[in-house]
């Protein structure tokens, strides 16, 4: 059956301006990074595809290594978007990155022009697209000039195989040398994509800031700590999860003290009326300054539960104050090298 998208998508979401630039995203914004690979039917992607739309999420995360295998969750969003999606793609957001290892040999990570602009022309093939919105730095690389990684972003967007350029995982510093940059060459930082969630509180110690005083917006990724911010870890690790799989979530980082500062932030999210992932999501959006929190779903029903955390963004002092003797840091930030660059 052809899909057609529901006409009240855009009443179904509030949206962002991100930092001073004309673009506005989604409060909440769908990331490909698990669930769309070749290990997941492609009839369950489509099912949650279809419905992000339908719930007026118009922006879609990509990088050039999610899948399982590497490249296949951009080769299925792009038979996705061919299919279903195409209709509606000038009111689409999609973005993709590099910077991470993608194929054998010295070209194949990083941050050299080689391998940003090489990665970025394999990524427009998977999908079938002519460009994408956003084209990240994936990482900060320290071997390689940050004017050379920058001049692949500026190059990126010149040649209209990308509109916008972004970085993730970048320190308050390097992203304020960044943005100068590409300021200095006529690219403005849209955007910085940092690991942000209510037990890993990094970017408040200055990235906000940063980006504030550049006019860049931010994008939280990881905003459930991995799947620690919801109810499936309050009682054991159960087959079939992250951590269950020791793929990027340890089940080491599951610690009684990490555990005990969980539920006691599951217990004032039921005083609230929601779930624990619904609060931790509410949560990451406090600050005006976070564009646009990036979820992941399995399936229609987790995107669903996820998004009503829009139904409820508000919270009193004395909220805050009580999420704030919980919300500590839990050892789970497995980015901070980069960001400490």
């Amino acid at each position: 059956m052809t899909y057609v998208a529901d006409t009240d998508r855009y009443e179904r979401t509030p949206y962002r301006r991100c930092g001073r630039s004309g673009l506005l995203l989604p409060a909440i914004s769908l990331g490909l990074w698990h669930n769309f690979g070749d290990d997941r039917p492609l009839d369950v992607q489509r099912a949650i595809l279809r419905r992000a739309f339908d719930l007026g999420v118009t922006h879609f995360d990509l990088a050039n290594n999610y899948g399982p295998p590497y490249g296949s969750a951009e080769i299925n969003f792009g038979r996705i978007l061919r299919e279903d999606l195409a209709p509606y793609r000038d009111e689409i957001i999609i973005s993709t990155k590099a910077g991470y290892d993608m194929w054998p040999g010295p070209y194949g990570e990083w941050g050299s022009r080689k391998y940003l602009l090489s990665s970025l022309d394999q990524s427009l093939r998977r999908m079938g697209v002519d460009y994408v919105d956003i084209f990240y730095s994936h990482r900060f690389d320290p071997e390689t000039p940050l004017e050379e990684t920058m001049g692949a972003l500026d190059r990126a967007v010149r040649s209209g195989k990308a509109l916008y350029a972004g970085i993730s995982s970048y320190s308050p510093e390097r992203t304020a040398e960044a943005a100068a940059i590409l300021r200095d060459m006529g690219t403005p930082l849209l955007i910085h994509q940092p690991s942000y969630s209510m037990l890993n509180r990094w970017i408040e110690g200055g990235l906000l800031d940063t980006l504030e005083r550049e006019g860049a917006g931010c994008i939280a990724f990881s905003p459930l700590a991995q799947g620690m911010l919801s109810d499936r870890y309050l009682d054991g690790i159960p087959e079939g999860s992250r951590a269950s799989k020791g793929t990027s979530f340890s089940s080491s980082l599951l610690t009684e003290e990490n555990l005990r500062h969980v539920r006691k932030l599951n217990e004032i999210a039921k005083e609230r009326g929601q779930s624990l992932a619904q609060m931790a999501l509410a949560w990451s959006l406090r600050d005006g300054r976070v564009t646009s929190a990036l979820i992941g779903a399995s399936s229609v029903a987790q995107l669903e539960e996820n998004l009503a955390a829009l139904d409820r963004l508000d919270f009193s002092a004395d909220e805050l104050a009580a999420i704030d003797r919980d919300a500590v840091e839990a050892g789970i930030n497995i980015w901070a090298a980069s960001s400490a660059g």
